[in-house]
């Protein structure tokens, strides 16, 4: 499959989702706007103090988890697939008086849309799943990270991914071995809402995420996995605590998510 192909389908997905998403209780907005953060302990724990420091922030949909990092005190240039999500960005971004900056392009394009280094490259929850290639995705972390400079990474568990919808059967492999052609219908904020597009995924077992990063001279230094979601954003779940979801007919018996920490 050509990169095009995959690129245009989850654009549009991703341009449908937007105005969806930013109405959504799911994103907390009328908070967000009146000072909340949106990132959660997980990643708070593994950013530390951020103040000064320059972040390139991978995948950021429409801006939320950028800007918080602004507010926290970072220098951030935030990069996304899609337009309507980045025109977003900016407007916020506006609207709040924060300084943050916003590239439109997929990842593997970055090295043609900028030149710098950071301290710290960050993504989070559910972005790898849209790249079809690892060792591409760890190139261009390497590759804008300066000497001594730290990649933080929180994602969905992988083997959260081999199941169905319905997390009662597995239907995918563990592995890369296949993309993975779905049809998209409603959004993870509202099952019903009118999105109806074809989807381009991909799982990679932790094997691939941190073989990639390591042959391209990152050294891990914290590796965590976590029996619970901060969000609530698969079906049937249940809320035990602030933050910690699960699904409900299986408890704290599978891996949700997992975060690591590797410099350069």
């Amino acid at each position: 499959m050509s990169e095009e192909k995959y690129i245009t389908e989850n654009r549009k997905l991703w341009n449908a989702r937007v105005p969806v998403h930013i109405d959504s209780e799911f994103y907390g907005m009328k908070d967000f706007l009146a000072g909340k953060s949106s990132l959660k302990d997980i990643e708070l724990a593994l950013l530390g103090d951020i103040n000064g420091k320059t972040i390139l922030h991978l995948q950021y949909h429409f801006g939320q988890d950028s800007l918080s990092l602004s507010r926290m005190g970072a220098k951030v240039t935030g990069v996304d697939l899609s337009d309507e999500a980045i025109n977003k960005a900016i407007q916020l971004n506006k609207q709040l008086g924060t300084d943050a900056e916003f590239i439109c392009c997929d990842v593997y394009g970055l090295k043609e849309q900028l030149d710098k280094k950071f301290d710290l490259v960050f993504t989070s929850y559910g972005t790898i799943g849209w790249l079809p290639d690892l060792n591409k995705w760890a190139d261009i972390i390497q590759y804008f990270l300066k000497p001594g400079g730290e990649f933080l990474f929180v994602e969905f568990h992988p083997v959260v991914w081999m199941f169905d919808d319905g997390f009662k059967n597995i239907q995918y492999s563990y592995f890369n071995v296949e993309t993975i052609i779905t049809q998209s219908q409603g959004t993870y904020t509202d099952r019903n809402a009118p999105i109806n597009n074809d989807e381009y995924g991909w799982n990679h077992s932790l094997d691939e995420v941190m073989g990639a990063l390591l042959q391209q001279g990152l050294r891990l230094d914290e590796f965590k996995e976590y029996d619970h979601s901060p969000y609530n954003c698969f079906q049937d779940m249940e809320k035990e605590a602030e933050d910690k979801y699960y699904i409900k007919h299986l408890g704290k018996r599978i891996p949700m998510v997992y975060a690591l920490k590797a410099h350069k």
